[in-house]
């Protein structure tokens, strides 16, 4: 009875307090236990798409989390809608609080959300510089998006809502493939694959406390891309289905849609490499063309590779600790 009174005595914000001593609670409105003994890679597909303009897959943009205490967040390239899927996951805090973006190579698919991001982010109350890192190229390229911008920058840094300017400067380095980078006890290794005659194209490995997630970024069959995935736990990786793609394509000429086809990946080949690699989960995302279905890209791969596979869908949520967890975040269920 007297434990209840005290209790009873304790304010609302002591309370809290010590639920947050228990739990770590998402800005998207996740709760898990937080223990030294049970780090975490959290995955979530934000786009899933290409090129192509699609309501049911965004472009390539994939968000990494890391549990160390801050957390850690790290943005996987940055395609169409990429800031509109953080913001209806986590709120301002998500959009703003990216600590890192990694890009895999600058076709437009795969940056053309980076000016999104880095005013919205701003204006949504981040302080510091967006931190990039990408192949050559990303640093004359994040320039020149600043400079675009100008009029935007000096309106709101210097007229209007009076912005930090801090918030809207970019930290931006092209960086040699196979040299890792660290941010908070996590290792982001880039590495070389091979999208035709776009070079260069990299893939990413982060591993953190044990755990690794690897993206392939766009890709043909890569040697390389195997070399460097094999160990993981979950492996991403882009896919296109040739017949669909022939059937579906926006372009009129079929040699182009060949040209296309040939600097991805098609079903089997990426069974071949889940196959090499072995990891615990392979995961389709860049899936080209959006129409494709489930079936349209599994059945093939099942020909080459009977492991565990997923058809990564927009808002896939992939959880990796000691055993890997899916589930989907439904736009439906969260708050306006």
């Amino acid at each position: 009875m007297a434990l209840t009174r005290v209790l009873k005595a304790w304010s609302k914000d002591i309370v809290w307090y010590l639920l947050a001593a228990v739990l770590f609670v998402e800005p998207g409105g996740y709760c898990r236990a937080e223990t030294a003994t049970h780090p975490t890679l959290r995955v979530t597909l934000l786009g899933t798409g290409n090129p192509r303009p699609s309501a049911q897959r965004s472009g390539p943009a994939i968000l990494i989390e890391a549990s160390t205490v801050p957390p850690t967040r790290i943005l996987i390239d940055v395609g169409r809608g990429a800031s509109e899927r953080l913001f209806t996951t986590g709120g301002r805090d998500a959009l703003a609080g990216i600590d890192m973006v990694l890009l895999t190579h600058l076709h437009s698919d795969h940056v053309v959300g980076l000016p999104d991001l880095l005013l919205t982010g701003w204006i949504f109350g981040r302080l510091k510089p967006l931190v990039v890192r990408g192949p050559e190229g990303t640093t004359d390229m994040t320039s020149n998006i600043v400079k675009a911008f100008q009029a935007d920058i000096v309106s709101r840094r210097d007229l209007d809502e009076r912005l930090p300017g801090t918030g809207v400067e970019v930290d931006a380095i092209d960086v040699t493939p196979d040299k890792p980078l660290e941010l908070n006890g996590v290792r982001l290794t880039p590495f070389l694959v091979d999208h035709g005659r776009f070079k260069p194209a990299y893939g990413w490995r982060v591993d953190y406390a044990g755990k690794s997630v690897v993206c392939s970024g766009d890709t043909r069959y890569s040697e390389n891309l195997i070399n460097h995935a094999r160990g993981c736990d979950v492996l991403i990786h882009e896919v296109i289905v040739p017949d669909v793609e022939r059937r579906l394509s926006q372009m009129r000429d079929p040699a182009a849609t060949q040209r296309v086809i040939e600097h991805h990946t098609t079903p089997e080949e990426a069974g071949r490499i889940f196959t090499a690699v072995h990891p615990k989960l392979a995961v389709y995302s860049h899936i080209v063309p959006s129409p494709t279905t489930r079936e349209d890209a599994e059945t093939p791969t099942r020909k080459t590779y009977s492991g565990r596979l997923l058809v990564g869908e927009d808002l896939t949520v992939i959880e990796v600790d000691d055993h890997i967890r899916v589930s989907h975040i439904r736009l439906d269920h969260l708050k306006k």
